[in-house]
């Protein structure tokens, strides 16, 4: 046999070979593919979770609808506080001596009624002045009284007489002034060196910064009285969450044992300069003196435009975090489908869902963290 016929026997057979060793490294390769195809478990997809109806009940999961409608509720802590229309500091027009305080806190006070009595020499100068401005007053009337008599009688010129009527009006004015002075500082206080300092309005003392016998610059705080029959809440809301809250909004006020409905009177147009956050007043009822100034609440503030009558609303137990991301568990014929949804507002017990669920699916409100833990499972069996 001669060279060349041996190698065009040997080709084929070369050939074989080397495509025999081609197909046992391909099967090699394959195998991991085939075993990771055979473990992984029937009926897992991604974001699902087959259960049976009887695996359902056993794990207490409930399922419901979600709810459609209705505005968003805002839950913060809140502090009541003094109505600022209600509430007057009481402070001294003059300088001196505390000598008398009438008043303690808590205490009720009529308008008018003396709360404290201020000795100085600047209240005997302005009590000094009433009397001798009473005197002239006094004097000029009595001349101008002579003097119209005298006129009547074709005894003094008509010139005198305008004079002395002249002199009785200047001396009133002195009079009434030196009046206006004393009642802007205080009243009589029971003597010509004493002014009585009284309630601007009428209420309770709800702060006394002045002990007796001390002794005061002039504006400096005496007390601070408050009509408690209406009573604020202070509230502080991010600019998002203020940006739906209107005048008139309705705010649910729970405290230990008590709840009342207040009204928001006013929204801040200003961000507060040291917390960044819109300041809120809610106007709040208060005839029965059920609520204390500096009293820490709980307010569940409505939103206004969160939604409206087309928001879809779910259970805050329905909502679970996969991945860095939200998702509710929509019940299927196999099980539950995670199905992710973008959030609004924390409504109370509810959560506004802006984007994922129609509101007609069927979802897993109670125990949905079962769900989560066994769609975790099912991803470690895939890996």
């Amino acid at each position: 046999m001669t060279l060349t016929n041996k190698a065009m026997l040997l080709a084929p057979l070369t050939l074989a070979i080397m495509l025999g060793g081609c197909g046992g490294e391909a099967s090699k390769k394959d195998e991991p593919a085939q075993e990771k195809a055979a473990s992984k478990a029937p009926g897992v997809d991604e974001n699902k979770v087959t259960l049976s109806e009887d695996q359902i009940r056993s794990a207490g999961i409930q399922i419901a609808l979600p709810t459609i409608g209705g505005t968003g509720v805002l839950e913060l802590p809140a502090i009541i506080e003094g109505d600022p229309q209600g509430t007057q500091v009481v402070s001294a027009a003059i300088g001196g001596r505390v000598v008398s305080l009438s008043r303690n806190l808590g205490q009720s006070v009529g308008r008018g009624q003396t709360l404290a009595v201020i000795e100085s020499r600047e209240a005997a100068q302005l009590n000094g002045e009433v009397q001798a401005t009473r005197a002239r007053l006094a004097l000029a009337n009595s001349n101008l009284a002579r003097e119209q008599r005298l006129f009547a009688q074709r005894v003094s010129p008509e010139q005198d007489l305008i004079a002395a009527r002249t002199a009785a009006t200047e001396a009133r004015i002195a009079y009434t002034q030196a009046q206006q002075q004393v009642s802007a500082a205080g009243a009589g206080g029971g003597g010509l060196n004493r002014l009585a300092i009284t309630a601007p309005v009428s209420g309770q003392v709800i702060s006394r910064s002045v002990v007796l016998g001390q002794t005061v610059a002039a504006d400096a705080e005496l007390y601070r009285v408050a009509n408690l029959s209406s009573v604020s809440l202070s509230l502080s809301l991010q600019p998002a969450d203020a940006g739906r809250v209107r005048p008139g909004n309705s705010v649910t006020v729970t405290a230990a044992g008590r709840k009342a409905t207040a009204n928001i009177s006013f929204v801040s147009p200003a961000l507060d300069a040291q917390t960044r956050q819109v300041p809120v007043i809610a106007t709040l009822d208060n005839k029965g003196m059920e609520w204390r100034v500096g009293e820490p609440v709980t307010a569940a503030v409505q939103l206004s435009g969160s939604g409206g009558d087309g928001a879809v609303r779910v259970p805050s137990t329905a909502i679970q975090t996969v991945e860095g991301k939200s998702v509710v568990f929509v019940r299927t014929k196999s099980g539950f489908q995670a199905v992710p949804v973008s959030l609004g507002d924390n409504s109370g017990a509810t959560v506004i869902v802006r984007s994922g669920l129609t509101g007609r699916e069927q979802i897993a409100t109670v125990n949905s963290f079962t769900l989560k833990a066994e769609l975790g499972k099912s991803e470690a069996q895939e890996d």
